[in-house]
């Protein structure tokens, strides 16, 4: 895409953007995480050395929220991607310095639960978070409109995950906290989904295709995590993320929201690429199925 066209298509949507961060600062509410933190758990790690058998929450919801939290941990790439590709002194970039700080607290809050609670290895956690950020993170976006297709659907499935691992952890102080942390990603995928529909209006076709390649592509920002396919099956398994969720709570959802079938006066290639669109629910629910079918995961 031409650098020229790039920078046009993003100037066209900077009014929209003001007014979605307009609202977006005017809705969320913004929360303290040592207000939820459970403290009084807390114990010396030199006088009282860690154990598996001190935890109290299942190994899939631990597996869960150590999941998450590395996810988070690695911010500082994901601000630095946004940032590559969107002007200075614009809305956008505005946005993005908001977006990260209100970000921040999340791995702070999982963190201070999962060390208060003893509900993860210490150590192994923070080799594990040396070593995902020292990977970082380097996503391919070829456009504008893939870059915020992508926050879109990533913010939509962090939500859902966020909120599906707090419900198996059966403990009261994690469940609030990841209801916050998931309230937080929905107030950003709200954002980033209003970018988008704003992209589809001012240049469908062009939208098309960073959707399509974004959702064809798809992978969750965390498979830089070690063993994170091991992991990811395991909480597939537990009904947390998989394919089901991802089809039925977020690719449906967003082909839905965006009004993607109802897209008129399209190229030739626009066109095309909403009938491959529309086409992946489809796909993706008999993919599921086969799941299903071999490891009948829990419903979350």
């Amino acid at each position: 895409m031409p650098i020229s066209e790039k920078f046009e298509l993003l100037e066209a949507v900077d009014p929209a953007v003001e007014r979605l961060l307009a609202d977006h600062e005017e809705r969320r509410k913004h929360w303290y995480y040592h207000e939820h933190v459970p403290w009084e758990r807390g114990r010396n790690f030199k006088d009282v050395p860690w154990d598996v058998s001190q935890c109290t929450i299942s190994e899939a919801a631990r597996t869960s929220l150590v999941l998450n939290l590395l996810t988070e941990d690695n911010l500082p790439y994901y601000h630095s991607a946004i940032e590559a590709h969107v002007p200075k002194e614009s809305a956008l970039a505005r946005w993005n310095h908001l977006w990260t700080a209100e970000e921040g607290q999340h791995a702070i809050a999982l963190r201070s639960y999962l060390m208060t609670s003893r509900n993860c290895d210490p150590v192994e956690l923070e080799d594990e978070r040396l070593a995902v950020m020292t990977t970082g993170y380097t996503p391919d976006w070829q456009n504008p409109a893939e870059l915020f297709a992508y926050t879109a659907a990533q913010e939509l499935a962090t939500r859902v995950s966020h909120r599906n691992a707090g419900k198996i952890t059966d403990d009261p102080a994690a469940f609030e906290i990841m209801r916050l942390i998931a309230a937080d990603e929905n107030h950003h995928f709200i954002f980033y989904k209003g970018v988008m529909a704003e992209m589809l209006r001012q240049s469908p076709s062009l939208a098309l295709n960073g959707i399509y390649r974004t959702f064809v592509n798809f992978e969750m920002p965390g498979a830089v995590i070690p063993n994170f396919m091991r992991r990811s099956f395991e909480i597939a398994k537990a009904g947390v993320y998989n394919l089901r969720v991802h089809c039925d709570r977020v690719i449906q959802p967003l082909i839905h929201q965006w009004g993607i079938s109802e897209l008129t006066g399209l190229t030739s290639e626009g066109s095309h690429l909403q009938e491959k669109i529309m086409a992946l629910p489809t796909q993706l629910s008999l993919r599921a199925e086969k799941f299903e079918a071999r490891y009948s995961p829990a419903v979350v």
